[in-house]
């Protein structure tokens, strides 16, 4: 009995060996092609074994499941579904450029759908697969024994034709990718020719022949650029993108007719994904999609409404959905049995080194097959002229045997003429056959001269070489099927085309949800019972656009950037989305103030106030941007400060500072001067030790207005605006309340109020009361007003607002 001998190995070692071992040979035996023949091994052995059973193109078609049984049998011990696969996809006219199988019966579509089972499909190789194989059996390459060394196989087939950017490859291996595109038969052949001509060329003069890739299903391809540096390199971008036209229909309408799509894009997937757009309403103007691809070609058909923007929705599916993509060429094959990353002139060198060592190899098979015949015809041509003695001697003999040696000492015959001479039939011996094989011997002369030649000289040998690569050409070449253009086409899609124009209603509250309800579920309710929490507060409420921007300001100088169409679409009675699952937001930011923006050109400006007292006027442009997923700066604050107010205006106002301890300060608007979004603005106000601003109001030049002054002791009065004369900026201001001694009245609020409007108190205690305050008579400046709350009861005012009812 054998002893068991255990071996005690470090795991990571075992792991690191066997895993080696493993990516070697998913490397090398399966995923990548190689760079002379531009086929994976399973591809190799299904062309080989349909070539070696004469499942060839002048034949008939043969069952599939014959082929995959043999391919397992003899060459490729895997799964049958991964060797039928492969085989499908070789006779996949949108998948290659140049078919390698012919395959009857249902081999799959555009669609995704799968292909019929292999006992129901049947195949043959192509006419072009024959220059795949060509000259295999005349020693051209290399042969292996298969996995149970009962045959032969081929390790690289002669490809008698550049496959690898014919037909390109894409495959995944073990930290190794590749992405080779397919290209036009012609245009690569040309380049092989003038490679083989000026070994030297450079990129750019190849690009002259070979413009780019050609892809099975056409498209157009943009940038020229990407091409040269994914040929330069081995790596580069392009943008494939559909062929698509708008046509006019009856009624005045349009529609977009896509025939081509981009390579290796599902169709089915690509309808439905555009069909998503239409029912999402992720855009307008799309009436109906449909697919009316039929055997004459690939259609599919976007009909458009009425006022549809035709070029405005082509570009939002060029951009949104697989119209076009981006192609990433990664040109890695094995070359010399190790992945190489190779760019065109390293392909093009590889193909061009593989067929001089075939035609080289085969020029010696036919050489050394031409000498043999010579050597045998110059044997019969000899025994014809002497044939009385040659026959003498043959019947003096014993047997075969003894014949062949009385030839070979009579007459100097070698071994394998006396072989011929005794071999021969006797028909053999009429007139007409010396002068047959005179013709034979001086063409075999002739052959071994010119095989001869070829074999001395690289010149004569590329000479062959691209005389039979314009034979392919000639025989096989055809119409490029991409279009290229230079410059990769920027595309801009029309906000009009993408957002349905509705008008909603849109509700901002104090503690930050927000909502936008459309009208039918705004009117069902009334306007009535709106879903909000009980210690929140509406802060914004407006009927807008979908097609309009809300500006959503918080006290800590950000700003909220957030298209209406975007805002979740929630019923009027269910509670909003809280700003922060939008946007990140700090934690003790609030917000205090929100703008609908139509449109950011119009001439207008965002003016800033902070509590410190510092004021700041930008363009409402600057505002406007293309990434929104985070809260923007709207202006730079310091540590300790806060935004006290903020507001839209034409430039030509009044702008009215009020601060705690009581003083107002009014100017012009247009002291205050334009700065940049992140900028922190001017000095507004002079504020003493320990003051601070807490209202930014703004009117009109000429207007005149009610302010409303509220005291943290519950007292208010209200002002004329024209008992304030205009001073200038970073002033001290003019004192608005009576200086007590003891507990001093401190400013909470500054309002402007028109007639009609509600205000709303809130003390420390949650006492909230609201007043009409259009009956109260004007105060002067220099009164404390009179008191609405009792402080001692309800404890002191902390807010103030002016109160937005939900029902209109």
């Amino acid at each position: 009995m054998q002893k068991e001998v255990f071996q005690d190995l470090p795991l990571e070692d075992v792991l690191g060996d066997r895993f080696g071992r493993y990516s070697k040979y998913i490397i090398q035996e399966r995923a990548l092609p190689d760079a002379r023949d531009g086929l994976k091994p399973v591809q190799r052995r299904i062309l080989y074994a349909m070539y070696a059973e004469g499942n060839t193109h002048e034949k008939g078609f043969r069952k599939s499941a014959k082929t995959v049984g043999n391919v397992i049998g003899n060459f490729h011990p895997h799964g049958d579904s991964s060797v039928y696969d492969a085989m499908v996809r070789m006779s996949q006219e949108w998948k290659l450029r140049q078919l390698l199988v012919e395959m009857h019966g249902n081999n799959g579509s555009v669609d995704g759908d799968p292909p019929a089972a292999m006992r129901y499909t049947e195949a043959r190789l192509s006419a072009i697969s024959g220059e795949l194989l060509k000259d295999i059996d005349k020693r051209t390459v290399d042969f292996i024994p298969n996995f149970d060394d009962t045959t032969e196989e081929p390790t690289v087939l002669p490809a008698r034709f550049p496959s690898l950017l014919v037909n390109g490859s894409t495959g995944i291996s073990a930290g190794y990718a590749t992405e080779i595109p397919p290209h036009q038969l012609g245009e690569v052949i040309d380049a092989v020719i003038m490679k083989m001509d000026r070994p030297e060329c450079t990129v750019e003069e190849l690009m002259t022949v070979i413009k780019g890739p050609d892809f099975p299903t056409g498209g157009i391809i943009q940038g020229v650029d990407g091409i040269e540096k994914a040929y330069k390199t081995g790596k580069g971008k392009i943008i494939v993108r559909g062929k698509a036209d708008i046509e006019e229909i009856r009624g005045g309408k349009k529609q977009i007719v896509i025939t081509e799509i981009p390579y290796d894009v599902n169709k089915a997937n690509l309808v439905k994904k555009i069909d998503d757009f239409r029912l999402d309403r992720k855009v307008e103007g799309i009436a109906e999609v449909r697919d009316e691809t039929d055997r004459t070609g690939l259609r599919i058909v976007i009909e458009l409404k009425k006022d549809g923007d035709a070029k405005g929705i082509l570009n939002y599916l060029y951009k949104a959905s697989d119209l076009q993509i981006s192609y990433n060429f990664n040109m890695v094959a094995i070359h010399n049995q190790r992945p190489v990353l190779m760019g065109l002139q390293a392909l093009l060198d590889a193909y061009i080194s593989h067929q001089k060592e075939v035609v080289t190899k085969r020029s010696e098979y036919e050489l050394s097959k031409a000498k043999a015949r010579q050597h045998i015809v110059e044997g019969l041509m000899k025994a014809l002229s002497i044939l009385d003695e040659v026959i003498a001697a043959i019947r003096a003999s014993k047997d075969k045997r003894d014949a062949k040696n009385n030839l070979m000492a009579a007459f100097d015959f070698t071994e394998a003429q006396a072989e011929a001479i005794v071999s021969l039939q006797l028909y053999r011996l009429t007139n007409t056959d010396i002068t047959a094989l005179q013709k034979e011997a001086e063409e075999l002369a002739a052959e071994i001269e010119q095989l001869t030649a070829i074999l001395a000289s690289e010149k004569k040998l590329t000479g062959v070489i691209k005389k039979e690569l314009k034979d392919v050409k000639k025989k096989y070449n055809d119409a490029r099927r991409t279009v290229i253009e230079k410059e990769i086409e920027e595309i801009k899609v029309n906000l009009e085309v993408l957002i349905p124009n509705e008008e909603v209603i849109v509700t901002v509250t104090k503690d930050g949800y927000i909502k936008r309800t459309s009208l039918r579920s705004y009117s069902a309710s009334g306007g009535k019972d709106l879903a909000m929490k009980e210690t929140d507060r509406l802060l914004y409420k407006e009927e807008i656009n979908t097609t309009d921007v809300l500006l959503v300001f918080t006290n800590k100088g950000n700003y909220l950037y957030l298209p209406v169409h975007e805002l979740p679409d929630i019923r009027w009675k269910d509670l909003g989305q809280h700003l922060a699952s939008l946007v990140t937001l700090e934690k003790d930011e609030s917000v205090i103030t929100t703008f609908a923006v139509k449109d950011f050109q119009e001439p207008h400006y965002l003016l800033f106030a902070t509590k410190n007292g510092m004021i700041k006027r930008t363009e409402l442009a600057s505002y406007k941007v293309q990434r929104y997923s985070r809260a923007l700066t709207a202006i730079k604050l310091k540590a300790d400060d806060e935004v006290a107010g903020v507001h839209i205006t034409n430039g030509k106002n009044q702008l009215f500072l009020a601060t705690a301890f009581g003083y107002g300060l009014l100017f012009s608007e247009e002291e205050v001067s334009v700065v940049g979004p992140r900028a922190a603005g001017v000095k507004g106000i002079n504020l003493k030790e320990g003051d601070s601003l807490v209202s930014l109001e703004v009117w009109g030049p000429e207007e005149e207005k009610d302010l409303l002054l509220v005291t943290q002791r519950g007292a208010v009065k209200k002002m004329k605006s024209t008992e304030f004369e205009p001073l200038s900026r970073a002033a001290r201001g003019v004192i608005m309340l009576r200086e007590l001694k003891a507990n001093p009245h401190r400013v909470a609020a500054l309002k402007l109020i028109d007639p009609g409007e509600q205000v709303v108190l809130q003390t420390e205690k949650g006492k909230i009361e609201s007043f009409d305050f259009s009956k109260l008579k004007r105060s002067d400046r220099y009164s404390n007003g009179a008191f609405v709350i009792d402080e001692k009861e309800s404890g002191r005012i902390t807010a103030v607002w002016k109160l937005i009812t939900p029902e209109e």
